[in-house]
């Protein structure tokens, strides 16, 4: 240690050429060794306690949102009633594939539709329908029919997409 603290005293005394100061940390870190160096077992125990609950935080509450970045802002497609015995009646649900998106278009009145993404708003797994509505198979978040949050892992509602129906053409626009 007596080395490095003369050589700092001898550089201190001599002119700064350049960028002197991080040549000198730089020259101090590599003189100190890798004992100095090293976190103590505390240093490291704190560390890792708060990169834990980083991923924690990151794993659980942090995370919501993240299936609606994950589904589509728009659809642009539509299809035809007539291909989808399901939506015949009130209360029926197709799933469809349109444009690369999973969605589900349930029938909620005599010529009125809803279009939801499968993909779940808290953080992107793809929903189940269910007698009642859908469910999430990796946290157990329940919606309704029309794609609202009812029950399990809180999460916001489903993404809706405009839905209009044109009972001439037979047709579901989804936007």
């Amino acid at each position: 240690m007596s080395d490095f603290l003369t050589s700092r005293k001898v550089r201190a005394e001599a002119p700064c050429t350049g960028d002197c100061r991080t040549a000198h940390v730089r020259e101090g870190i590599a003189s100190l060794g890798a004992e100095a160096a090293r976190l103590d077992r505390r240093g490291f125990l704190t560390q890792t306690m708060l990169a834990s609950a980083a991923l924690a935080l990151a794993a659980c509450g942090g995370s919501f949102g993240l299936g609606e970045s994950m589904a589509p802002s728009s659809v642009g497609a539509s299809i035809k009633l007539a291909d989808y015995s399901a939506l015949a009646t009130v209360g029926g649900v197709a799933v469809v594939t349109l444009n690369g998106a999973r969605l589900a278009i349930v029938r909620t009145g005599a010529s009125s539709f809803v279009s939801l993404s499968l993909v779940c708003p808290h953080q992107g797994a793809i929903v189940a329908t269910t007698s009642s509505g859908f469910q999430c198979p990796q946290h157990g978040a329940t919606f309704n029919r029309t794609g609202m949050w009812i029950g399990g892992q809180p999460a916001s509602n489903m993404r809706s997409y405009p839905t209009t129906y044109d009972a001439t053409a037979g047709t579901i626009a989804i936007g």
